[in-house]
């Protein structure tokens, strides 16, 4: 979970109130936050609290600004929704933004093709103030941003700008000089040699041009999502004029990230001039769009739903005062609730996570604990049953019980396993690329652990019984979820007949009729490779991996691996 550390007396500012850390840490479960470090140093100036926060859905919360802006809400009730409409434009109305416009080049469209800035004006930046700057970018940056992919950040003198700006493309050969450096580099050398361009070098890799941010003189502002020039882009203490920009592949993301940044610098005491940015090509938005920008779209529910889902008997008075300290903005008509989010939130994706804030306003703390009033009886589901019984028939067999994560990667799950991704499930906004993809099957997890055990005696025989998802149109919800038990057998003389034994075995046990049938999986070797049938319906599938597998792995040794959908063995 994110982590930030704030400035005590900026926090306690914004906030509006000097907490003693018994009471901070009650109101921070507001934020879902707890205290994680207090200031170890005696310096006023110096004095830093850590916070953990544990609501990865909103990270207007990453920041000094905005924690403080949440407490401040629900303690006073003194809403900023509509605070921000002097600089924040929306469909029906763009602010004025002079001549600060930015021409997005069309060649941008398949690289890096969104982009939006504003430009922050008042007092000069302090230490303190440029510390939390820097923490902002990188929490919304690697965390939110997904490592700077979907969206990065860069902060700039604005006074050493000549408007309006270019971000177009440049050729790799392109050279200017980088934070941290004294002499120009090119793109590829940026790229190669740069401990910035190391990091992030992947996220351009396929690609023959180079995103590059320049102002109307041709001055490079940076190299955007790698680093900021020398020149403009190293903001000091003293600077009271910045350009902060936001450029990535994810539009939405992009928006929010700005309104985030532009709120938390207008609750500092800053002035927010909006920035026009002209594209040659649709955003979602229009071609041309003034930022900040208001994009999100209002959420519903009842008073109805509320009631029923917390338990309570709250009028829509109650509901409305809840909603107030979450910094909501609604509209009431009879017992329905609009709600229309913040423009630094976007969180609101069902009809629940407004009966959420609708708690988190009352406070956890006064809802009374009740025991259940139905009398019930508990028992294991089937599928949990047959479950025991199948892992209890593995380790009869001589398997070791694996139990994996069920988020991975694409190369993981997708590229080494040779599997069609027409059915995955991505995460929409995954916190890392490790943790991008739902797994569709059990295997990949075997094959991980595999990987990692290579000096172990063999044979080696691992088996995992557990969920697994992919998309289904025919559903509701456009997915299934299932429970899968694979298992995974290396050794010299691995084979065929004896992946077909241990299934037989299954079975038999299990007391249930299959037949075996030709297959033609991707990830088995063809023509020693079967999938299994109970009813004439195919519930799972096992064979000699293939060499191809094996090697994306890095295992030396042949495999036999096997999967069978229990939920739908049962189904039958």
């Amino acid at each position: 979970m994110p982590k930030i550390g704030v400035n005590e007396q900026i926090f306690f500012d914004l906030a509006e109130k000097q907490y003693d850390y018994e009471t901070l840490e009650k109101e921070l479960s507001y934020a879902k936050a707890e205290l994680d470090e207090l200031p170890s140093e005696t310096e006023k100036e110096k004095r830093t609290i850590k916070i953990e926060l544990n609501d990865t859905n909103r990270p207007d919360l990453w920041s000094t600004a905005g924690l403080a802006r949440l407490l401040r809400i629900h303690r006073t009730g003194r809403t900023t929704a509509t605070s921000y409409d002097d600089f924040i434009s929306t469909k029906f109305k763009s602010r004025e933004s002079d001549n600060r416009v930015v021409k997005v080049d069309a060649g941008l469209k398949d690289i890096r093709p969104f982009m939006t800035a504003f430009v922050i004006s008042g007092k000069p930046i302090s230490n303190e103030m440029l510390v939390d700057i820097i923490q902002t970018q990188e929490k919304l940056c690697s965390n939110f941003g997904r490592k700077r992919k979907s969206f990065s950040m860069g902060v700039y003198r604005s006074r050493a700008i000549q408007w309006p700006l270019h971000y177009t493309t440049a050729d790799p050969s392109m050279k200017f000089v980088p934070l941290g450096e004294t002499a120009p580099m090119s793109l590829t050398e940026i790229l190669q040699k740069h401990p910035k361009g190391i990091e992030y070098a992947g996220i351009l890799a396929p690609f023959k041009e180079y995103p590059i941010l320049k102002d109307d003189s041709g001055k490079v502002l940076s190299f955007p999502p790698i680093i900021n020039s020398a020149d403009v882009g190293a903001v000091q203490v003293g600077d009271s004029d910045l350009l902060v920009e936001f450029t990535g592949i994810n539009m939405d993301a992009v928006l929010l990230a700005t309104n985030i940044v532009a709120c938390d610098f207008y609750d500092a005491g800053y002035k927010i001039l909006p920035v026009t940015i002209v594209h040659e090509y649709d955003t979602g938005y229009g071609t041309t769009i003034t930022a900040p920008y208001y994009f999100q779209s209002p959420a519903r529910t009842t008073l109805e739903a509320i009631n029923k889902l917390l338990g309570t008997e709250m009028t829509l008075s109650d509901v409305q005062n809840a909603l107030k300290k979450m910094d909501c903005k609604i509209d009431i008509a009879e017992k329905s609730i609009t709600v229309y989010p913040s423009a630094y939130r976007n969180d609101f994706l069902h009809e629940v996570d407004i009966i959420e804030d609708v708690m988190m306003g009352v406070g956890v703390e006064n809802f009374e604990p009740e025991a259940p009033k139905d009398f019930t009886v508990g028992r294991l589901l089937p599928v949990t049953q047959i479950g025991r019984k199948l892992k209890s028939i593995m380790v009869g067999l001589g398997f070791q019980e694996m139990i994996m994560n069920y988020l991975g990667s694409r190369k993981d799950f997708i590229e080494n396993m040779l599997f069609d991704e027409s059915k995955i499930i991505e995460i929409a906004n995954p916190m890392s690329e490790n943790y991008s993809i739902l797994r569709s099957s059990v295997l990949p997890s075997l094959f991980m652990a595999e990987s990692s055990s290579a000096t172990a005696v063999y044979p080696h025989k691992i088996f995992e019984f557990g969920k697994v998802a992919y998309l289904q149109p025919k559903n509701n919800t456009g997915t299934e979820t299932t429970d899968s038990l694979g298992f995974l057998l290396i050794s010299q003389d691995a084979n065929y007949n004896e992946a077909a034994s241990i299934v037989s075995t299954l079975f038999y046990f299990l007391d249930v009729p299959y037949e075996v049938c030709e297959s033609a999986e991707n990830l088995y070797i063809g023509g020693r490779q079967a999938a299994i049938k109970v009813k004439g319906v195919e519930v799972g599938h096992f064979g000699e991996v293939a060499p191809q597998v094996l090697s994306n792995w890095g295992i030396q040794n042949p495999a036999v691996a096997c999967e069978i959908d229990v939920r739908k063995c049962l189904a039958l």
